[in-house]
């Protein structure tokens, strides 16, 4: 089973640049997007549908601005819309497809980028989010969570740790949270696979950073403990343009 992860920095702007001919190449049985900036009329579920996917979108409240989107061929046995936390799911962050042996949540955890007040606010969600998570793995011990985290974890993961030491996205604080984070018993399934550094998931639009390879690896898939042994292969997809991000591909054994 092949489940990817795409920030696409506005699902009908990734349309345009040919994301459905490269969904169909694919054919990932899950697809979770983030940043989809579009509201569930403006999705384009029509031609997902005939690609084979059902579609369940959770739009932000504010027109073209975050939200995510799972896009799968089998139908769940559950769908959950939101964390239950109205500052969040305001914004739509977090949706979770159920399926009879696992869950995959999707979320797209706030930056902090713009300012004090935002990266206030991503550390408010990242103290939230644990505790959350924490009581979603008691009833869904096998469990993956992908998406896009807004965090390089590792000196490896980003092209320039140095000058970047205290840029939002690596800032000491959110690298702990990281490793907290796995600590409390989930994998990292790309690092399961690769230790290879270079490997990046986002590049800034300036200075032609992804020609170069100057990235930022901030995309993952993270798998309870209790899936390792289901893991079958993860990979970063850098040739798909559509976004700022590219894709990352985890196939599971179901």
């Amino acid at each position: 089973m092949k489940i990817i992860t795409y920030n696409v920095n506005g699902i009908r702007a990734a349309i345009t640049k040919g994301l459905l001919t490269w969904v169909k190449a694919t054919n990932a049985d899950v697809l979770c997007f983030q940043e989809i900036k579009a509201s569930v009329d403006q999705f384009d579920v029509e031609s997902f549908k005939a690609l084979g996917y059902t579609t369940y979108a959770f739009p932000a409240q504010k027109k073209g601005y975050s939200g995510v989107a799972i896009c799968t061929k089998e139908i769940p046995v559950h769908v959950e819309y939101g964390c239950g936390i109205e500052k969040y799911d305001f914004e739509g962050r977090v949706i979770r497809a159920d399926y009879p042996t696992f869950s995959v949540m999707n979320v797209y955890m706030p930056s902090g980028s713009s300012g004090d007040d935002r990266q206030a606010f991503k550390f408010g969600w990242m103290d939230d989010f644990l505790l959350y998570i924490s009581e979603v793995r008691k009833k869904i011990p096998n469990l993956i969570v992908c998406g896009d985290y807004n965090i390089c974890h590792k000196a490896i993961d980003i092209h320039n740790p140095k000058s970047n030491a205290k840029t939002s996205g690596f800032l000491p604080e959110e690298r702990e949270w990281m490793s907290k984070f796995f600590d409390s018993g989930f994998v990292d399934a790309f690092r399961h696979f690769n230790e290879e550094p270079h490997h990046y998931t986002w590049w800034s639009y300036r200075a032609g950073s992804r020609g170069k390879n100057l990235g930022w690896r901030i995309d993952y898939h993270s798998v309870t403990q209790e899936m390792v042994g289901k893991l079958k292969r993860s990979v970063i997809l850098p040739d798909a343009i559509h976004s700022d991000h590219c894709p990352v591909l985890l196939e599971i054994i179901p």
